[in-house]
C-alpha cells in the first residue's frame, strides 16, 4: 500500500484577510463605523480549514494561487501553523487577493478583490495537479468546483481511493447549477450551513433539508447550523449534535474550522456523531478570538470538550 505524502491536501482560493472586529452594529451606505480591533491573516476557505487540520495534528497541504507580490508572506504564515506549501502557486502578474471582513457578534460582511485566484480554474483542472492529488489520503474542495469537472476529479480520485469533500460558501451560480447534484452525488462529504441548504432545498427544517438532498442522491450531507450545532443522517434517521456554549467575537471563518473539526473525525476513525461533536467544537471556539484561525484550539482541549457531552 502507497505511504500517502500527505494526510490531506485543502485546494481553494487564498486571501490576505484584513479583519475587523468590535461593530455594534454593521454600518449602512454612506455611514461610516469604526472597528475596536484590525488584524492581517491568511484568509479564505482553504487557508483556514488547512491550518486548523494542521493544528490537529494531521500531515496537511493548501493548494492554492498568490501573487509575487505576497506569497513569500503566505509561506511563512503557512509554515508557522505547520501547514505545507509545498502546492502554492505563484502568479507572475495579478496580485494577491484580498479580503476585508467587517464582523459582530452575531454576524459578518465581506469586500474581496479576486486578484491572483483567476488562476485557480486553470490549475485545479491540469493532470499534474491531480498527480499531486494522487499523494493525500483526502482532498478537500475550498471552492465551487465546475460540477462536471467536480464529478470526474471526485470519481477519479475515489478509484484511487481518496476520499473528497466539498464546501463552496454562498456561490449562488454553483448553488443553482443543474450539475451540481450530479456531481455532489460522487463527493462524500459536503458542508453546506443552513442558509445555503435552504436555498438549494427550498426547505425551512433542517430533517427535511437532509432528506431532500437524500432523495436527489445525494448522501454525504454534514449541515452546519451555527450556534445549534450540526446535523447529518445516518440511514433515515436524523442525528443532531449541539454546539458547545461560547460568546463569540468573530465569526469569520467559523465553518471552514467546522470542516477541520469534523474532517480530523473522518481521518481518524472517529463515529459519527464525534466528527460533529469535534467540528463543533472548533467551530465554536474559533468565533472567541478574532480572524479566522488563531481561535482554533488545540487537540487536547477538543477531546476535553467532546467528553463533556
Amino acid at each position: 500500500m502507497k505511504d500517502p505524502g500527505w494526510d490531506v491536501i485543502v485546494a481553494g482560493d487564498l486571501f490576505i484577510d484584513l479583519v475587523m472586529t468590535g461593530f455594534a452594529t454593521l454600518p449602512g451606505l454612506g455611514e461610516e463605523g469604526f472597528a475596536s480591533a484590525c488584524r492581517r491573516e491568511t484568509g479564505g476557505g482553504a487557508a483556514n480549514t488547512s491550518c486548523g487540520l494542521a493544528r490537529l495534528g494531521l500531515k496537511t497541504a493548501v493548494f492554492g494561487v498568490a501573487g509575487a507580490d505576497e506569497i513569500g508572506w503566505f509561506r511563512r504564515c503557512l509554515s508557522a501553523r505547520g501547514v505545507d506549501d509545498a502546492m502554492l502557486v505563484e502568479h507572475a502578474s495579478e496580485p494577491t487577493a484580498i479580503t476585508v471582513a467587517i464582523s459582530t457578534q452575531l454576524d459578518r460582511i465581506f469586500y474581496t478583490f479576486y486578484g491572483a485566484n483567476v488562476a485557480f480554474p486553470e490549475l485545479i483542472a491540469g493532470h499534474e495537479t491531480w498527480r499531486q492529488f494522487a499523494r493525500a489520503r483526502h482532498i478537500h474542495f475550498a471552492y465551487p468546483v465546475e460540477p462536471k469537472l467536480l464529478a470526474a476529479m471526485a470519481q477519479w480520485l475515489r478509484a484511487h481511493g481518496i476520499g473528497t469533500s466539498i464546501d463552496v460558501g454562498w456561490q449562488q451560480p454553483w448553488l443553482d447549477n443543474p450539475d451540481t447534484l450530479g456531481a455532489l452525488a460522487h463527493v462524500d462529504w459536503f458542508f453546506p450551513n443552513e442558509h445555503e441548504a435552504q436555498h438549494m432545498t427550498g426547505e425551512s427544517e433542517p430533517a427535511r433539508m437532509l432528506a431532500w438532498y437524500r432523495r436527489h442522491g445525494v448522501r454525504g450531507v454534514v449541515l452546519k447550523l451555527g450556534p445549534q450545532g450540526s446535523a447529518t443522517l445516518i440511514g433515515d434517521h436524523f442525528l443532531s449534535v449541539p454546539s458547545v456554549r461560547v460568546i463569540p467575537l468573530d465569526t469569520t471563518g467559523a465553518g471552514d474550522c467546522f470542516n477541520a473539526g469534523f474532517l480530523y473525525g473522518v481521518l481518524t476513525g472517529l463515529p459519527l456523531d464525534r466528527r460533529l461533536r469535534y467540528g463543533n467544537i472548533c467551530g465554536a471556539l474559533s468565533t472567541e478570538t478574532a480572524g479566522g484561525i488563531a481561535g482554533f484550539p488545540s487537540l487536547e482541549r477538543v477531546q476535553a470538550l467532546a467528553e463533556c457531552d
